[in-house]
């Protein structure tokens, strides 16, 4: 039955989607709910909720590229493990999961010892200031003794979900946030760790997690197995892992190169403007706003990856025309998506907000700045369409541009422009996000549309079209 269902050739397009993105969508709630409620409790700690949450938005660059580095295996070798998959080459399937857990275990190392050695001035680097670098230290010390079991288990789940079995692969993220809201109030409060304590649920949960995809891929469920063998470095499956997963990498990054800029830039202009504690004060207001984003964006994560698997395996197939199909249904369910998650944040941005902090300057100042930061987010329909079919399609060199042009070749020249302009200051940093969206959206789609979607118009069976 399981061998069956895994064939992604055969059926609706829409019910294999729906049947891998439902558990994974199931899976990126949780995961909101993981990160709402982890926050939240920051954020409520009693007197010094507001420095806390800020403490850990100042982290948050650094655990951004441990989560990169997880993306460059499990984002590269899930599609190309469908397309062996696809392809009748399980044996080539089992060498590219196995080459991901070599990578995942080498990159965890190395990460874990440089930011144990350098954390403390880079978060300096990235706009601490001495009133919240202790919050921002004493999360990242504890959290980077788990970096493997954070690697591990979102590197490898993406080889639980490409084999068909999206009900376990939901486990492992359910299984990690049960653990992760069972311990918070308990280590935030009763225990009264503050920012250690949440440092301290998350890594126990996510070793849990790491524990359940390892235990289960060299289990006997499992179509591929994970053995030593298959884990031996064969370099041009490394390369070829790191190319296609240059776009998940090149997210996460990016990701923390605009989180850090941007912090470091509200620092310094909210100092300029109402000295180092209104500096704290916007810092604190983009951790909020990274954070919603954060949450909005998972679901729609859920059901893209769960495309992923269906468009890789049938282009494998040589059967073109399920995989225009999978483009034009999952473009609906994002534009869908995104549109009302957009007009919700324009509508009620408070409600939003005090999931995080009630602080009333902190509030105050952040009402304006989400709905100028989330101006353009329906836009990112477009972008979350584009960069999914390159992905899934293998075609690597297009969706890592696109992730660097929305964030690297757009955002930091808006971000360090737009303040200068007009006297904008702290309000330019946050108008960089809704420009880029609005362009790297469009620019997206449209190439996506021409260099993919329409060369995929052959008959079934005939060669590759790139």
């Amino acid at each position: 039955m399981e061998k069956v269902q895994s064939d992604f050739s055969q059926g609706s397009i829409a019910k294999n989607i729906l049947r891998l993105g439902i558990p994974l969508t199931v899976a990126q709630l949780t995961v909101v709910l993981y990160n709402v409620v982890d926050r939240a409790f920051i954020g409520h700690i009693p007197g010094e909720g507001d420095l806390a949450i800020t403490g850990i938005g100042l982290a948050m660059p650094i655990t951004s590229i441990i989560t990169a580095f997880a993306n460059l295996c499990g984002m590269g070798g899930g599609p190309l493990c469908s397309m062996a998959r696809g392809e009748g080459d399980d044996t080539r399937a089992a060498r590219v999961m196995g080459n991901a857990m070599t990578m995942l275990l080498a990159f965890a190392g190395t990460l874990t010892v440089l930011f144990y050695i350098f954390h403390r001035p880079i978060l300096y680097l990235f706009g601490a200031s001495d009133s919240t670098i202790g919050y921002a230290s004493d999360y990242l010390t504890i959290y980077l003794a788990g970096t493997v079991f954070v690697m591990l288990s979102l590197g490898m789940n993406p080889f639980i979900n490409c084999q068909g079995f999206a009900r376990t692969g939901m486990m492992t993220v359910l299984l990690g946030a049960v653990i992760n809201l069972l311990l918070d109030p308990l280590f935030i409060y009763a225990f009264h760790m503050g920012v250690k304590g949440a440092a301290l649920a998350t890594i126990i949960a996510q070793g849990a997690s790491a524990a359940w995809v390892t235990a289960f891929l060299t289990g006997k469920k499992t179509l591929l197995r994970l053995r030593p063998e298959v884990m031996r470095p064969d370099w041009s499956i490394v390369r070829r892992i790191s190319t296609l997963g240059l776009t998940g990498f090149t997210f996460g990054i990016t990701n923390s190169i605009v989180q850090a800029l941007g912090n470091a830039l509200l620092f310094t202009y909210g100092s300029l403007a109402g000295g180092a504690a209104m500096g704290d004060l916007y810092v604190g207001a983009m951790t909020v706003i990274n954070s919603l984003r954060e949450v909005v964006f998972q679901p729609i994560r859920g059901l893209t990856q769960g495309s992923q698997p269906i468009m890789g395996y049938n282009f494998g197939a040589k059967k073109y025309s399920r995989v225009r199909e999978a483009i034009r249904y999952i473009s609906k369910i994002c534009f869908l998506y995104n549109g009302t998650i957009w007009l919700a944040l324009l509508a009620f941005p408070q409600l939003f907000i005090l999931i995080f902090n009630d602080k009333p300057e902190l509030v105050t100042a952040t009402v304006p700045m989400l709905r100028t930061y989330f101006g353009c987010y329906v836009f990112m329909s477009f972008q979350n369409v584009g960069q999914n079919t390159f992905v899934a399609l293998g075609r690597s060199k297009y969706a890592v541009f696109f992730s660097l042009l929305r964030k690297v070749f757009l955002v930091v020249p808006f971000m360090l422009l737009l303040p200068r302009l007009g006297g904008l200051g702290v309000y330019g940093v946050f108008l960089a996000e809704p420009l880029s969206d609005l362009i790297g959206g469009i620019a997206a789609w449209a190439t996506m549309m021409l260099t993919a979607y329409r060369r995929l118009d052959l008959p079934d069976g005939s060669p590759a079209p790139w």
